[in-house]
Order: C-alpha cells, then sequence, then structure tokens
C-alpha cells in the first residue's frame, strides 16, 4: 500500500469537542470498513480550519472514495514518496 497526506478543509474543525471527535472517527471508520481494506487511516492532526490526514491506501482513487463514503473532502491527496527522520542521518 502506497502512503498519503490528506489535507480536509474544515471550517472551526479546531473547535469542535472530544464527543464530536468521537462522531468523526466512526463515520471515518464505518467509510474504511465499506472499502473493505482498500483503504487504511493512520492518523489525523486538526488545526482550526484544517485536518492532515495519514493513510495507506491502494490507489489515490481509493482515497478519495473513502471521503466520498464518509463525506469528509479530500481537498488535496499527495502521494508520499519517503519519510525522513532524525534517525535518517545516521
Amino acid at each position: 500500500m502506497k502512503r498519503y497526506l490528506i489535507e480536509r478543509d474544515i471550517p472551526g474543525v479546531g473547535s469542535l469537542t472530544g464527543q464530536q471527535f468521537k462522531e468523526a472517527s466512526a463515520t471515518s471508520n464505518a467509510a474504511l470498513a465499506e472499502l473493505g481494506g482498500k483503504v487504511q487511516w493512520v492518523q489525523s492532526y486538526v488545526v482550526d480550519d484544517k485536518t492532515f490526514c495519514v493513510y495507506l491506501a491502494e490507489n489515490e482513487a481509493a482515497v478519495h472514495e473513502h471521503a466520498r463514503i464518509s463525506g469528509f473532502p479530500a481537498s488535496k491527496v499527495t502521494e508520499v514518496r519517503t519519510v525522513i527522520e532524525p534517525m535518517t542521518a545516521i
């Protein structure tokens, strides 16, 4: 599977409550289940008016299909080419 970074423009998302995040996660998980393993959600970072999500997927089309089913916009989808970290320097 390939790794993707998804930007979701969602006005006010940074102000949601814990309960609203729980409900949004359940909605995303239901969409993932419907896709039968073609997409995996790794994690999401929430800022004021966006989320930045890391997903594993067979292809970009599967990421867009998850967005369609879940109702969460995939404003920009970028395939990750490589990951570097502090240990890369060693």
